[in-house]
């Protein structure tokens, strides 16, 4: 089990790099539903990520994958590859899009409690970048040999890292409402200025890492 934990983690901390996650949470927090409303959204985002990662897990072990070694790097191979083209394409693609208007748009979300809950689930279901990250992680967790309590528990622990930008800064406002207001400020600045950069990176490099996992398993070593 700790092996697969610590292979899933990188793909974890990968797919909770997402900026349109975090400026939402933000927005939320500080609207009129508050810290209320960012517990729902933080709900909605963590359920749909949860059910996600155990489809995925559930359609691993239906293909036997253990059981296909040679199947098993070649899907390493396929998603390496796939997420390099998806990081060069990011890459060479427009840097910034339409910024005013993303940001007029991010300055009239104002949802009530009522609504987060759907809109957390909305926009995590939404987000492909981070639902594409996590399937080599669900992978590695269908191809383990674990116990199904084993296996449900790193579904939570990936759903857990996965969803950090939805769960953290309600967390954080709890602990410390002052300086967790200005953190947020400081990452939401950066994750605007990198983020896209960070995510570009993260994507390559992962794709590299799981390319050479495919290379190593046909190579029997």
């Amino acid at each position: 089990m700790l092996e697969v934990l610590i292979l899933i983690i990188p793909f974890g901390l990968a797919g909770a790099v997402s900026p349109v996650m975090l400026t939402e949470q933000t927005v939320l927090l500080a609207g009129e539903g508050g810290r209320r409303a960012g517990r729902r959204f933080a709900t909605g985002a963590f359920l749909v990520m949860a059910a996600w990662i155990a489809l995925l897990v559930f359609f691993g072990r239906a293909i036997s994958l253990p059981q296909e070694p040679r199947l098993d790097a070649t899907l390493d191979l396929v998603l390496g590859l796939l997420f390099i083209l998806v990081a060069l394409a990011l890459r060479h693609g427009r840097a910034r899009g339409s910024k005013k208007k993303k940001e007029r748009k991010h300055s009239r979300l104002r949802f009530g409690p009522g609504a987060a809950l759907s809109f957390g689930a909305f926009s995590m279901a939404t987000n492909f970048t981070t639902l594409a990250l996590v399937i080599p992680g669900a992978k590695a967790i269908a191809a383990g040999d674990l116990e199904i309590a084993e296996r449900a528990v790193l579904v939570l622990v990936l759903t857990a890292i996965v969803s950090t930008p939805a769960w953290l800064p309600v967390a954080l406002t709890v602990v410390a409402p002052g300086p967790a207001r200005r953190g947020l400020g400081a990452i939401g600045d950066f994750i605007q200025n990198y983020g896209r950069r960070l995510t570009v990176l993260l994507i390559g490099l992962l794709g590299l890492l799981l390319v050479a996992l495919g290379l190593l398993q046909i190579a029997g070593l």
